[in-house]
């Protein structure tokens, strides 16, 4: 099994909980961590914006990826929200056991 991590932004931490959860109930995503807040700076209509954040990052399997993405953005507040793939090429493969086990 290959496994990816999606790296969202969310507007504050309850919109990333209750994204989560909703993710982890349709066992689209394995794992979500949530970072405390963070400042983003952005250009966005031709001016510089700065704004509070948290990052979300979500662990699933690569083939679970698009279905997951397309299920983020029907639900996330922005617009054009930051939705970025990271593949994950090793690990603990003790975690990587349980990852592919909570997706199934």
């Amino acid at each position: 099994m290959e496994f990816c991590t999606l790296y969202v932004t969310m507007a504050d931490k309850a919109e990333a909980v209750a994204l989560s959860r909703i993710l982890l109930k349709e066992k689209l995503v394995a794992c979500a961590n949530i970072s405390a807040a963070m400042t983003s700076l952005y250009e966005w209509d031709g001016k510089i914006c700065e704004e509070a954040e948290v990052a979300l990052l979500l662990k699933t399997r690569k083939d679970l990826s698009e279905k997951t993405t397309a299920r983020i953005q029907k639900l996330h507040s922005y617009d054009t929200p930051c939705i970025v793939q990271w593949d994950i090429t090793g690990g603990s493969a003790d975690y990587l056991k349980w990852l592919g086990e909570s997706l199934s």
